[in-house]
């Protein structure tokens, strides 16, 4: 705390004292029968003043070894279980009004976490029995050889995108729980795209879309099935919004400093009011709108994996022309702070 801060809280008592020592001294001075000199009414002033600045002295030091006290304190350690000694009865009841509010607090913040904790339990045992039926559907289409073949492949694409759909509610439940379940190993970032492409072949193919791809060695330090599944939305998103007969172009870059993967399509591109915002959890933009095929979780869930993983996404965008999102892999990463 500033001296002139703690002066102002003591206004009312300054001006309180002067008050006091004013009309102490006009008393004595205007009183026919005093008997105390003029020179020793200037010495009880004199002293009294000094005396309150003594006293304000002496608060100041307290109060600067008590801001001391929290600016000094083990940041690790649980602030309410280390205040100070109060010195005075107005801290101690403030300190008593803070830890209520604290214990309250944190009685219904864990009340809460465990709520969300068997929510999350929930969604994840639905998800692995939801699952079950979806490969048990494409068995079915698989073997059955009654089902016409534009059937078979219509209940094909529907069963992906229901796949595609449970896949994002999986990854979206462990967002919270991501430091339990990751693991950092040596990654080829162009193979995993290229798995990606494999898995989504059927859409791939019935668009025409030409895949191509440019410097293909790039590895790098990240957990394989997170990444994965980053890059799945990314070109997921590409897709959705190019026409048929377009083109994807997935390349790789490295500087003094970072690592990067581009993925470019050719589709119909982004405005530039909504780029700020496609990594926006539920943003689906211009586009969402025209071609109503947008969830605006996709890139969400990317990009905010991709920030726990140490790594981050940017995209760039010419309306009507193109979209290249890229993904930054910085050279020096420490991965002991991945949350």
């Amino acid at each position: 705390m500033k001296l002139k801060d703690y002066l102002y809280d003591k206004r009312y008592t300054t001006l309180l004292v002067f008050l006091i020592v004013t009309f102490s001294a006009l008393v004595f001075y205007l009183d026919p029968n005093n008997k105390v000199s003029y020179s020793n009414i200037i010495y009880i002033i004199i002293f009294s003043v000094s005396i309150y600045f003594l006293y304000l002295a002496a608060g100041y030091i307290k109060i600067i070894q008590f801001y001391r006290y929290f600016k000094n304190r083990n940041k690790k350690e649980d602030i309410i279980f280390s205040l100070p000694v109060p010195y005075k009865k107005e801290q101690e009841v403030y300190f008593d009004i803070m830890k209520k509010i604290y214990f309250d607090f944190h009685e219904k913040s864990e009340i809460l976490t465990n709520e969300k904790k068997e929510y999350s339990e929930f969604i994840e045992t639905w998800i692995h029995e939801v699952k079950t039926p979806i490969s048990v559907i494409n068995l079915i289409l698989e073997n059955e050889e009654k089902i016409p073949e534009k059937i078979k492949s219509d209940i094909q694409e529907e069963n992906e995108k229901i796949s595609e759909h449970v896949e994002r509610a999986l990854y979206y439940s462990k967002l919270d729980s991501f430091s339990k379940d990751y693991f950092i190993s040596e990654t080829d970032v162009m193979k995993i795209a290229k798995n990606v492409i494999k898995k989504n072949y059927r859409a791939l193919i019935e668009k025409n879309i030409n895949i191509e791809t440019q410097n293909e060695e790039l590895s790098v330090y990240t957990d394989k099935k997170w990444l994965f599944f980053i890059i799945e939305q990314i070109i997921s998103n590409s897709v959705k919004y190019i026409g048929t007969g377009g083109k994807i172009k997935i390349s790789s870059e490295k500087d003094k400093k970072e690592k990067i993967l581009k993925i470019y399509d050719n589709g119909c591109g982004i405005k530039p009011e909504d780029i700020k915002r496609v990594f926006d959890k539920g943003f689906t933009g211009y586009n969402g709108r025209v071609y109503n095929k947008s969830t605006g979780i996709g890139l969400y869930l990317a990009q905010k994996l991709s920030v726990k993983l140490g790594h981050r996404i940017t995209v760039k965008s010419v309306y009507g022309e193109f979209t290249e999102i890229s993904i930054h892999f910085p050279l020096h990463n420490d991965f002991y702070n991945v949350t």
